[in-house]
């Protein structure tokens, strides 16, 4: 047993608070958010039940991920027509500049805060190198 799996492997939970597992190897009944959302359920207000852990080689800081009762996971709540305008609205205001107000195919780059073509207008072009010449 590797020193870093023992690292992971409290089933009591003494050392970290919650039940905590190897990375692949927590028991069954067990499961993450994005594992619970593929079947279509979701953790309904319940609390972390356990986690599973893995150390990062480069790094050597822990990455974990929390675990659900797959047996107290409720349904996903289907969208309602209400819900489905929201989102059209939201993406319709992702895809607009608001300085130029002009409607893209793409998100606006979050970094810009703004459409390419307002953030860096009509740049000159470069002047080809001399080569050392003056």
């Amino acid at each position: 047993m590797s020193a870093a799996w023992g690292k992971c492997y409290d089933p009591t939970g003494a050392r970290y608070g919650v039940p905590t597992y190897p990375w692949r190897l927590a028991p069954d009944g067990f499961a993450t958010r994005r594992q619970l959302r593929a079947r279509g359920l979701r953790p309904g207000g319940q609390p972390i039940a356990a986690q599973v852990m893995r150390f990062n080689r480069r790094t050597r800081t822990p990455r974990v991920a929390f675990l659900y009762r797959e047996d107290l996971a409720l349904p996903v709540r289907p969208m309602t027509s209400r819900k489905w305008g929201a989102l059209a609205l939201a993406m319709l205001a992702r895809r607009t500049c608001p300085k130029c107000q002009v409607t893209y195919s793409y998100c606006m780059p979050r970094s810009l805060g703004m459409c390419v073509l307002c953030a860096f207008p009509a740049t000159p072009p470069r002047e080809p190198d001399q080569g050392g010449q003056k």
